[in-house]
């Protein structure tokens, strides 16, 4: 976990950079600063809009596709 505020930034940043490139992770930012972005409302409206199970296999799917990569003796 993140020991600071700008560690997390920092960690978000790159997230963004790496699956993004660098102008669309600014323009995700910029937009979500515009739109005064309400993650909890938008979280909520999706999740609620899945059908029942879909979450859990798509979490499966997502995990077979994206082997954890990182330090497990960190969790």
């Amino acid at each position: 976990m993140a020991s600071n505020t700008i560690e997390l930034l920092n960690k978000g940043m790159e997230c963004l950079k790496d699956n993004l490139g660098v102008v669309d992770a600014e323009m995700f930012i910029s937009i979500i600063i515009r739109e005064k972005f309400d993650y909890t409302s938008w979280q909520r409206e999706y999740f609620d809009a899945m059908a029942p199970g879909q979450f859990g296999k798509e979490a499966a799917e997502y995990a077979k596709d994206h082997q954890f990569k990182g330090n497990a003796e960190r969790i």
